[in-house]
């Protein structure tokens, strides 16, 4: 799994003019799933991500996670996170796990940040999304998650 990850004062997800997912202060959490991701993965990612600490506090630019901001992540599916560039000029997707698995996993991660206290709103899995968003900082962070890249 592999994430682009931004703090943000508020952020939302459109799908053909409507709303489907919403947040003020917190996380932009895009998730890409690659073959041969796991749940273990989604739950290492989940509990990372929910006490990252990112944000401000009264004395430091970094001290707070989101369940200290009481803040929440909108997660948006975006299988290009797992696409390639590294040969000709049309990005290449043999990376990316099957639509029904990423969208499991996908779902799984979501339930795993909820598990642990941090409020989730979603986009739509395989629509065509609108993500509009309000950067902190900015502050952004590519995460990437296999079994044991990350410490929990």
């Amino acid at each position: 799994m592999r994430t682009v990850t931004q703090r943000v004062r508020e952020a939302s997800v459109t799908v053909d003019g409507e709303v489907v997912g919403r947040i003020d202060a917190g996380m932009l959490i895009l998730l890409g799933v690659e073959r041969g991701d796991s749940e273990r993965d989604a739950t290492v990612l989940a509990n990372k991500l929910a006490g990252l600490r990112i944000f401000r506090s009264d004395t430091k630019p970094m001290d707070r996670s989101l369940g200290d901001l009481a803040g929440s992540a909108l997660v948006v599916s975006q299988f290009t996170l797992a696409g390639s560039v590294r040969k000709g000029r049309r990005p290449g997707f043999d990376r990316a796990e099957d639509p029904p698995r990423a969208e499991a996993l996908y779902r799984f991660f979501c339930d795993a940040l909820r598990s642990v206290g941090v409020p989730v709103q979603t986009g739509r899995f395989g629509a065509h999304m609108d993500v509009h968003l309000l950067n902190d900082g900015p502050v952004t962070f590519v995460i990437d998650c296999r079994e044991g890249a990350i410490i929990e």
